[in-house]
């Protein structure tokens, strides 16, 4: 199919381009950027007021296939992505079982093939099982197709296992992404540590449990010289570690969720369990932090860490509630409305954030609209006005603190390998 984009403002950081241009896509990939006459055997979209950039990736996202097919498939997962402008994401490993296997990633890959909406890279385990002991096959993994290491949620305890894992990673090239959050300090926290959770009766989770995670990190990729990235970073300490290593030249990268730029304690009422994640979300001073370490440029990426859970795991006291909530279909919405409309970045920046950065930190390939580059294009309406409505989500899951919410900036378009995979209607 030959698809001509008319009309719209083309953002690619990359090439350091914010103009009105036409994008022309043929077999796949992009043909022209200019000034194109169409022909009557193409498809045309008026794309006059819109935003096309390169396509967004979320690095950070739960698929739960195979294992919690109840929560989320890669089907559903893929399809929620699509309809939130993502046309590439890289899946977490704590499935059941655990991607610490070339089999399990095999697998992943497959079902990501036969679904057929967008780009699925798998993250393999650190440890096998997710253990923190015994570091899993790491090179197998890397040659069956993961772009990234991590034992997400179960964040590594013992630091020279950590070690030995970044040294294994440089050899491959590949980031070691960490969850950071030090167990024992962290105590079984429910919500982070402070009036809000005394308020509330909950047990608190102190704000060092993950500093200290951060501190760790940056000090092994010192030594190590490997890329560590940073996953949902969350206070305003942590972010000060990040912005001194990257002046220092080590090679640290990191990533911020919506709800954590947008959303803090003081939010949590009425027990409602759509507010508990890990990290839990802090005070508004690491709100605030987070939107300035945006506009700076400490933070590289927008990730959602889409964490779909079963009504029955949500559904229950703020103490046995799993974390986590979903975000693939509200996160450029959210971030519109946040930081485009509040000025605290620009469009380019917002690209960058999306679709530049965690390209080049997973090193897909993809984060370009220059001529010959793979057609994976997100296109966005900024005068599009949403209301956020959980029910008639892609995704299988529910549990989405934002229901109800009404957002301007939406995504309009989807388009992997130049197939149009999602399309709004106007």
């Amino acid at each position: 199919m030959t698809l001509l984009l008319k009309g719209g403002t083309v953002v690619d950081p990359g090439q350091k381009l914010k103009k009105k241009r036409d994008l022309l896509v043929e077999k796949g990939r992009v043909a022209a950027l200019g000034e194109i006459r169409a022909k009557k055997s193409w498809e045309v979209v008026d794309a006059r007021g819109w935003i096309v950039a390169p396509g967004f990736v979320d690095m950070h996202v739960h698929l739960r296939e195979p294992g919690r097919e109840d929560k989320e498939t890669i089907l559903t997962g893929s399809q929620a992505a699509a309809a939130g402008g993502f046309t590439s994401v890289m899946c977490m490993p704590n499935t059941q079982p655990v991607n610490d296997s070339e089999a399990i990633t095999r697998f992943i890959l497959e079902r990501a093939r036969r679904a057929g909406w967008v780009n699925v890279s798998p993250a393999g385990a650190i440890t096998k099982r997710l253990e923190g002991e015994e570091l899993a096959e790491i090179g197998e993994m890397v040659k069956a197709g993961v772009v990234a290491i991590t034992d997400d949620g179960n964040p590594v305890a013992n630091n020279q296992i950590m070690r030995r894992a970044l040294e294994y990673a440089k050899i491959f090239d590949i980031p070691v992404v960490d969850h950071c959050e030090d167990r024992h300090l962290a105590a079984g926290g429910l919500m982070n540590e402070g009036a809000d959770s005394t308020r509330l009766g909950l047990r608190g989770m102190n704000r060092t449990a993950e500093e200290l995670h951060v501190a760790r990190d940056i000090m092994l990729s010192r030594i190590t010289g490997a890329r560590v990235h940073v996953a949902h970073i969350s206070t305003k300490e942590s972010l000060s570690w990040v912005r001194q290593a990257k002046k220092q030249g080590i090679a640290v990268t990191c990533e911020v969720t919506p709800h954590h730029f947008i959303l803090h304690d003081g939010d949590i009422k009425n027990y409602d369990t759509n507010f508990k994640m890990k990290p839990p979300l802090r005070t508004l001073s690491d709100v605030r932090a987070m939107l300035e370490g945006l506009s700076d440029g400490t933070i590289d990426c927008i990730a959602t860490d889409h964490a779909p859970h079963t009504r029955l795991e949500k559904e229950t006291t703020f103490e046995e509630a799993a974390n986590g909530i979903i975000g693939m279909e509200t996160a450029v919405s959210l971030a519109w409305e946040f930081l485009i409309r509040r000025d605290t970045v620009s469009i380019s920046r917002l690209v960058e954030l999306f679709s530049t950065n965690p390209d080049r930190i997973l090193k897909l390939g993809r984060g370009t609209l220059e001529e010959g580059a793979i057609a994976d294009i997100t296109v966005i309406d900024p005068n599009c006005e949403i209301m956020v409505d959980a029910t008639k989500f892609r995704s299988k899951s529910r549990n989405c603190p934002f229901h109800g919410w009404r957002l301007h900036g939406a995504p309009v378009m989807t388009i992997v390998r130049g197939k149009i995979v999602y399309q709004r209607v106007r």
